[in-house]
């Protein structure tokens, strides 16, 4: 993979880290506004009870937003350790070059497209 190629993933990626860091940061905060209200009381019993269905589902929702920023922040980190290792771009299945089609669309992308298909097949 060409140095500009590079340089320009290696950018897109920088930027989905800060924005995946800061996705991550404003659930946090929210869910511990959330907590604080829950424990001092805020709520009457009348409002907790009309809305347990809807802050259940609410809180349910944001867990899982949670666990998806996490999962692919991880997948962001792992990649800019590639970059730095200089085995960004190569499967880390096969070792072959991943298309750089790809790697534009998914920048944090490990495996290349035969070795995606067989993970999923095995799935």
């Amino acid at each position: 993979m060409d140095g500009k190629r590079l340089s320009l993933l290696k950018e897109k990626l920088i930027n989905e880290k800060s924005r995946l860091e800061e996705e991550l940061k404003e659930i946090e905060e929210g869910n511990l506004s959330q907590n604080q209200s829950e424990t001092t009381g805020e709520n009457s019993f009348e409002d907790n009870f009309a809305d347990s269905g809807t802050a259940t589902f609410e809180r349910e929702k944001d867990l899982s937003l949670e666990r998806n920023i996490k999962d692919l922040l991880s997948r962001v980190n792992s990649a800019l350790e590639r970059v730095e290792k200089e085995t960004y771009g190569k499967c880390v299945m096969c070792s072959q070059g991943i298309d750089p089609a790809r790697l534009k669309a998914l920048p944090y992308a490990d495996l290349c497209i035969e070795c995606k298909k067989k993970e999923e097949k095995n799935w």
